[in-house]
């Protein structure tokens, strides 16, 4: 049986070059390789910084198929494997020496006076008002009221997105190996006249986050996923829930979540 990979990079000269690298490597070990995503794929590899990872899961429409990451961008918290490690990475995969990790994903349901929308998010969804002013927006959890909260907008993350756009708004880290919802406010307003939570809250994998925009100044709501912006007018909610749906990180078998925490962030 053929042996299948896809390799997805960005367009960047190292990505590129390092792409051309792992294809020689793969190939020399008995891998078919393939820029497009086949039928009988048994492993997906993204070449590029954390945007490139997103973007591949995205465009590959959340596949079953294990994927990984070689960084030649910044960060590199998803993309964990760097260039000079391809060789013992190719050789650790030969020989299935790896472990797999299934993460959660996040459901938006987005519902407009005319229409229904559902994205999927790796990281994290983002109501922000479409304009530079401020947004009111009104927080339930399981149809139970919260807050009528103002401010620049909320971050509603999974574990694996707090360390991601929620850690930069001081939101918390979370273990990924806990399913939780975390919402983070964006520089909310605190006054005689409105009162917001100014820290991060942290629901159960179970609950199901209701934010509704006011819309009696502006009507047209910003909503961010994994980084992709999606602009919609008159939006009656959006609905956030973790999805039944999963996606697989093969990761090297020496890979330690708050280690790589430590080395990234702290």
């Amino acid at each position: 049986m053929k042996k299948i990979i896809t390799v997805n990079s960005n367009e960047l000269a190292k990505s590129l070059e390092t792409k051309k690298i792992l294809e020689e490597r793969l190939t020399s070990k008995g891998f078919d390789v393939y820029s497009d995503l086949k039928p009988d794929t048994e492993l997906i590899i993204s070449i590029g910084g954390d945007g490139s990872f997103l973007k591949t899961v995205h465009d590959f429409n959340f596949p079953d198929v294990p994927i990984i990451g070689i960084n030649t961008g910044h960060l590199g918290f998803f993309a964990e494997i760097s260039p000079d490690k391809i060789d013992d990475f190719v050789e650790a995969y030969s020989n299935k020496d790896f472990i797999m990790q299934n993460i959660s994903l996040l459901e938006a349901d987005v519902r407009t006076k005319e229409s229904c929308f559902k994205k999927l998010a790796v990281n994290e969804v983002v109501v922000r008002g479409d304009k530079s002013r401020v947004i009111h927006l009104n927080l339930s959890f399981d149809d139970r009221m919260i807050q009528n909260f103002s401010g620049d907008g909320m971050i509603v993350s999974t574990s694996t997105g707090s360390t991601a756009y929620n850690y930069s708004a001081r939101g918390s880290i979370v273990d990924t190996s806990l399913e939780v919802i975390q919402i983070t406010p964006l520089h909310p307003i605190n006054t005689n006249a409105y009162r917001c939570f100014t820290s991060s809250i942290i629901a159960s994998s179970e609950s199901i986050i209701k934010i509704s925009p006011e819309n009696t100044f502006e009507d047209s709501t910003l909503i961010v996923i994994d980084g992709v912006e999606h602009r919609f007018s008159k939006v009656d909610s959006i609905r956030l829930s973790l999805a039944n749906k999963q996606v697989k990180l093969l990761r090297l078998p020496n890979y330690e979540f708050w280690k790589r925490v430590s080395e990234k962030f702290l």
